[in-house]
């Protein structure tokens, strides 16, 4: 018979797996786990939040999710990918900001409880010098949850993620 782990037990490896485009915050940090269920039997049900619907790592996602799982010893275990409710940057949590931060990108302001649509985006601060004295260079970077900016005050470029 397969083994099955506690919920907690699959919630601990979760959290080492790494977001495979920022690797210095796990799924589990970005938000992105939203439940985990472990039956009797042997079988693990994972469900996720995509940071954005069409995420090109959604595969790298779900194989890492269903890897890390099988490392504890279970057999049979469902990823399951939601939108509903829609992933939004107020689910990264405070510590995984600040690497974000760390890393070299500004970490999103929260998005807050309002439904309104911003027109203006929140003031960004360098990651590297603090400075709110920055310039968005291109709405998209590498991926399209982030913009590009450059420090008009360090003169350093980097990313920052939108609020979503």
């Amino acid at each position: 018979m397969a083994a099955s782990p506690t919920p907690g037990a699959v919630w601990q490896a979760l959290n080492a797996v790494p977001d495979p485009e920022i690797p210095v915050v796990s799924i589990t940090d970005m938000g992105m786990v939203r439940d985990v269920t472990v039956d009797g039997g042997g079988r693990v049900q994972v469900t996720f939040t995509p940071t954005f619907s069409g995420c090109p790592a959604l595969h790298v996602i779900r194989d890492s999710i269903e890897q890390a799982v099988k490392e504890l010893g279970v057999a049979e275990v469902e990823v399951k990918s939601t939108l509903t409710p829609p992933w939004t940057t107020d689910w990264i949590n405070e510590d995984a900001r600040e690497r974000l931060r760390q890393y070299g990108i500004a970490p999103p302001a929260p998005a807050g409880e309002g439904q309104l649509i911003q027109l203006e985006a929140e003031p960004t601060r360098c990651p590297r010098c603090s400075s709110f004295d920055v310039r968005m260079t291109a709405s998209f970077g590498p991926t399209l949850c982030k913009r590009m900016y450059v420090c008009d005050s360090c003169k350093e470029p980097f990313e920052g993620f939108k609020s979503v």
